[in-house]
């Protein structure tokens, strides 16, 4: 004589496929709706109705899910640091003249294997040297010499 599995065994049984997704794939995403299955199962067993179930799985699911993201990022990204990127990583960096930078001109630099044109905030700078990117202006860099002190013009005041 067969019996057709209850509301608890078709729960339990996705709770394990559930919890075996987890071991196969990467992210820890699937063990929440393990746990969610889990809770679908309890409700199931007690007698309680598909709404009930299916209201327990999604909230206990979903309530997890949210919970685990807020606490991991807050346990392990508590020390990271934004990354900089693109122009942004370029602020402060060495780059190398490849083509002399004059004063009204400008030249060229070669910064992480590549070449930008390049203008000189502290006088002009032999080939070869190494520079500082201390501003990026569209596609322009504004450079200086590591030893070169950065030079504030003072604002005249007026009536002196």
């Amino acid at each position: 004589m067969d019996f057709p599995p209850s509301a608890w065994q078709l729960w339990l049984l996705a709770a394990v496929l559930a919890g075996a997704l987890e071991i196969a794939l990467p992210g820890f995403v699937m063990l929440w709706f393990s746990v969610g299955a889990l809770a679908a199962s309890l409700s199931a067993a007690l007698g309680l109705g598909i709404d009930f179930q299916l209201t327990s799985f999604t909230l206990v699911s979903l309530g997890l899910f949210a919970a685990s993201r807020t606490l991991f990022k807050k346990a392990f990204m508590r020390t990271a640091t934004q990354m900089k990127t693109g122009v942004e990583a370029m602020l402060g960096q060495e780059a190398v003249v490849t083509e002399s930078l004059v004063e009204g001109h400008g030249g060229t630099v070669r910064i992480n294997g590549e070449l930008w044109t390049a203008r000189s905030l502290a006088g002009p700078v032999a080939e070869g040297e190494r520079v500082i990117v201390e501003q990026v202006e569209g596609l322009k860099l504004w450079v200086r010499r590591p030893s070169a002190a950065l030079e504030v013009p003072l604002k005249k005041k007026e009536g002196r």
